[in-house]
């Protein structure tokens, strides 16, 4: 099929059945999402082979990560949103300046982590612990990563235009090679397989950045020979701060949703080590194995949005209903599955990363009080992406905030009780609390956008 022929067909974000578009377009991004995860528990799971200090290290270092991962995704849903937008308009030369401007920006971004990492990575870790082992570690993990990472925002940016057009396939194709290569990279590297050095820790990272960049190349090709609805042309090109703002306003509060988690890790890690060592590496085991619940859900969002998108820019209202009302019953359900498995399966959740006497007694109690948290989690997460994709940025990221705002505050009053096991309920009331406050903004939501475009389309459809 030809682009004309391509631009004058009626996406299929405007007509097809919302429950199978949905599950379509996000189960592809779901397994790659599960995938993801896994090669960061693979990952963990293989450093903590090293030492428990090593493993501690990679926690630490983590929020970091975390900030790379904010605004490379974040920028991606800036570009998501607003590229599905102008293809719901039909306005295809907006769209392929917005893939254009996404691009750089991912790339722009992706240089001052590279700064970050030449200069100020042993000032981070000498920030979070005076553990001379764990220090080291982390330094030689983290410049890896960072100094590397331009790969991921590439990476992320190619993705964001596959799903743009409802190439998730194409998409979890991607990931999928990514992270392979990482699990497959790290075995090598970590212990010195065949005739590769064991690089121990460095190995982890250096594995790491392989999987990105080589999803990356495998992105632009799928991209390049499959998007057909999107064309990167850099000649000629004058940059446009119109076209950057429209994609950070709907990226910023996406970016600082996953910055804050970022900071809220950096928190309580310092919250934490203030008990033990062991604490901290007991949070970040549970950062990776949540993300097993978590990330379904956010592949469900990444779907959602360029759904949302279009069919708003389409003024289809009763399709945003729909496929809000989908997203959130399937969140809820992974959701529950989640606390099952974290509330009676949890010393088998534990035992591959080697966990000492004191691992296992921190660690029980503190998932299985964490994981209540998942009855509301799953709702908050598609609340924050409704306003996003609807343009509601600031609603999006001030119900972001206030989640934050809660949660930090809250770990540090519990901590003065001197009983580690409380600081973990800090999780559960920070969730309830911002479940009500979205709660407010969805009806505020459906009264001042949703229900203004049904009237609209009643009042079309009557002078008909």
């Amino acid at each position: 099929m030809s682009v004309t022929q391509t631009q004058s067909t009626e996406n299929k974000m405007g007509v097809k059945p919302v429950t199978p578009l949905l599950l379509q377009m996000a189960l592809p991004i779901m397994l790659s999402m599960l995938a993801q995860s896994l090669y960061n528990v693979v990952d963990s799971i293989f450093v903590s082979q090293i030492s428990e200090e090593a493993l501690t290290a990679v926690s630490l270092a983590f929020p970091v990560q975390n900030l790379m991962i904010a605004f490379s995704v974040g920028t991606g849903v800036g570009i998501n949103a607003l590229l599905s937008r102008n293809l719901g308009e039909k306005d295809y030369n907006g769209a392929n300046r917005v893939a254009v401007h996404g691009m750089l920006l991912e790339i722009f971004t992706s240089l001052l982590f590279i700064i970050f990492g030449l200069f100020f990575t042993a000032a981070f870790m000498h920030s979070q612990t005076n553990i001379e082992a764990i220090r080291q570690h982390g330094i030689d993990y983290l410049r890896i990563v960072t100094v590397g990472g331009t790969g991921l925002f590439i990476q992320v940016a190619f993705e964001r235009l596959l799903q743009s057009t409802g190439r998730t396939v194409a998409s979890m194709a991607m990931q999928l090679v990514g992270a392979l290569t990482n699990i497959l990279m790290d075995w090598l590297l970590i212990f010195g397989i065949g005739p590769f050095p064991a690089l121990g820790i460095a190995g982890a990272a250096y594995a790491t950045i392989l999987g990105q960049w080589l999803a990356a190349l495998v992105g632009f090709f799928l991209n390049r020979y499959l998007n057909k609805e999107i064309k990167l042309r850099f000649k000629g090109f004058h940059i446009a701060w119109g076209t950057v703002g429209r994609i950070y306003a709907v990226g910023l509060p996406s970016i600082l949703l996953t910055a804050l988690s970022s900071v809220m890790t950096f928190g309580m890690n310092r919250i934490l080590i203030r008990f033990s060592e062991t604490a901290v590496a007991v949070f970040g085991v549970y950062f990776k194995l949540q993300s097993f619940v978590f990330m379904p859900i956010f592949g469900m969002n990444n779907a959602m949005v360029p759904i949302l998108a279009y069919n708003y820019g389409a003024r289809k209202p009763k399709r945003i209903i729909a496929t809000m009302r989908t997203a959130m019953v399937c969140a809820v359900t992974i959701m529950i599955l989640g606390l099952c498995i974290f509330r009676f399966a949890t010393k088998r959740l534990l035992m591959p990363f080697d966990p000492s006497e004191e691992m296992l007694n921190i660690g029980i109690p503190a998932l299985q009080i964490i994981s209540l948290s998942f009855l509301v989690a799953g709702i908050n997460i598609i609340s924050i992406s409704s306003f996003q994709a609807l343009g509601d940025g600031l609603i999006s990221l001030l119900v972001a905030v206030i989640r934050q705002l809660f949660l930090l505050p809250m770990a540090l009053l519990l901590s003065e009780t001197g009983e580690l096991s409380l600081i973990w309920w800090a999780f559960p009331i920070a969730e309830g609390v911002d479940l009500l406050i979205a709660l407010i903004f969805l009806y505020r939501q459906n009264k001042k956008k949703i229900e203004p475009l049904a009237a609209a389309a009643k009042a079309t459809e009557a002078t008909v």
